[in-house]
């Protein structure tokens, strides 16, 4: 049965493009290639391969070799041309080489939304192009609109050509405009997003309905067009294992700790000034007391010392670390770099009441340190920091300048809730401060934010994003 959906940015095309879509093998893009197929485009299939090497997938049911498989009969099924293209060299260079570099100086990358912004719109894109498409499409739950102005008239750019907007997807279980924040306009202009609109529920029933060989596929856990990896095996495999320790921060330690308490301090001029009004109001804090606010504690100050003590009728004499109210050796991990803020999954440590989870890590002293339980001091922060050239802004005709604010709702890990806080823009990079405190805010990791656009329904538009550099 036709479904009666099309793509606002395409109606008013005189003819209609021909669009390339990025099958998977999964079932969002395989009912995206259904409804392009539906309506009526000009459409072909292709399967890309990311990711070459057996040593670091793991085989089961969500091997690339599979998946293409599954692409294949999909593309059969709807009578589509079918094609596959190899992109492993780049996948390699363009994304897991910054993989591994960000790792091995304990930072977090997301290797999804890199794919994205260098494989899927632009590496696989220019292929598809030489091949004659016109846009690209893909399975992800989220929308594409031209923006609007104040009184909706359509917008665009100096050039004349229009200016793009990507909003949350209709379902909010399931949106993934989080993937795309690093998107161009130029990239924008050539994607196509079919099942943007649709709850995941209703893609299910499309696929059975067609009876797609993807139909009752579960969702992949794998990174992007890569397979079903195991992250931990993957960069053990790649980065050199060096034993360390682990070090329990305790509460006494931000009682005294002199940054954490200025933080304190700083963060208590905005609640005495009363509650975030909607524009944020005037900056209650200088250019340097930003930069403090948004400087993660680095542990730096943490030594473990030993001492000797005799034990035993024969006073044997033993060696133990050192206590001082502050912190504690805990244990011992394989490689402080195979760690992130907020784990609490491969520590291997027993003897507490509440989980440990990691508040820190210094891989040039290849040490981890941990706090215990969800209220550890360490775990939270409520402001963060993104460098000049890393901030990115989606709708460039928004960007604050130097000096600039705005009030915005954030998001700092897939499927986050968002988060309300302001941006200040200074010289010195993009300041974001949330109206809460933060659970595990990590470097490298990406920021987005988001406005809300329209008015009644609650709808989100992302307008940037940028590299968590504190």
């Amino acid at each position: 049965m036709a479904n009666n959906f099309e793509f606002d940015y395409l109606c008013d095309v005189k003819s209609k493009p021909k669009i390339c879509i990025g099958l998977s093998g999964g079932v969002d893009s395989s009912v995206a290639a259904l409804l392009l197929k539906e309506q009526g485009y000009d459409v072909f299939a292709m399967f890309m391969q990311n990711w070459n090497d057996a040593s670091t997938t793991l085989h089961g049911d969500c091997e690339w070799e599979e998946e293409r498989f599954v692409a294949e009969m999909v593309a059969r099924k709807l009578e589509i041309p079918f094609y596959f293209v190899d992109l492993s060299k780049e996948y390699k260079k363009r994304v897991v080489d910054y993989m591994f570099d960000e790792y091995s100086r304990g930072r977090t990358p997301n290797p999804d939304v890199l794919c994205n912004r260098e494989i899927k719109f632009d590496a696989f894109l220019s292929v598809a192009r030489k091949m004659g498409a016109d846009m690209v499409a893909t399975g992800h739950y989220c929308r594409k609109i031209q923006a609007a102005g104040p009184k909706g008239e359509p917008l665009t750019d100096a050039n004349g050509n229009p200016l793009w907007s990507i909003l949350e997807g209709s379902d909010p279980n399931k949106d993934q405009s989080y993937f795309l924040c690093q998107l161009t306009q130029e990239q924008l202009s050539a994607a196509v997003f079919p099942i943007g609109d649709l709850p995941k529920p209703e893609v299910r029933r499309l696929a059975k309905e067609a009876d797609l060989p993807s139909a009752d596929k579960k969702d992949s856990q794998g990174i992007c067009f890569v397979g079903k990896v195991d992250l931990p095996t993957f960069l053990q495999q790649q980065l050199r294992s060096v034993e360390g320790d682990v070090v329990e921060m305790l509460p006494a330690y931000y009682e005294s700790s002199e940054l954490f308490k200025t933080q304190q301090s700083l963060l208590s001029r905005r609640a005495d000034a009363g509650a975030v009004s909607a524009d944020g109001g005037a900056c209650p804090w200088s250019d340097e007391e930003l930069f403090l606010l948004a400087e993660p504690l680095s542990y730096a100050d943490v030594v473990l010392e030993k001492e000797y003590y005799r034990s035993g009728k024969k006073h044997i004499k033993r060696e133990r670390y050192r206590e001082n109210g502050l912190w504690k050796h805990a244990g011992r991990h394989e490689g402080a770099q195979f760690f992130t803020q907020g784990q609490r999954k491969g520590l291997a440590i027993g003897g507490h009441k509440d989980p440990l989870f990691v508040v820190g890590t210094d891989v040039a002293r290849n040490m981890v340190f941990v706090g215990e339980g969800e209220n550890s001091p360490g775990l939270y922060r409520s402001c963060l920091r993104i460098a000049p050239d890393e901030i990115h802004w989606i709708r460039p005709d928004l960007a604050l300048r130097p000096g600039g604010q705005m009030r915005a709702a954030l998001r700092i890990r897939y499927r986050q809730p968002l988060q309300a806080a302001t941006l200040y823009m200074r010289e010195a990079g993009l300041y974001i401060v949330f109206d809460e405190p933060q659970r595990s805010i990590t470097p490298g990791q990406f920021a987005a934010w988001y406005v809300k656009v329209g008015d009644g329904v609650q709808e989100y538009e992302m307008l940037g994003s940028g590299v968590i550099e504190k």
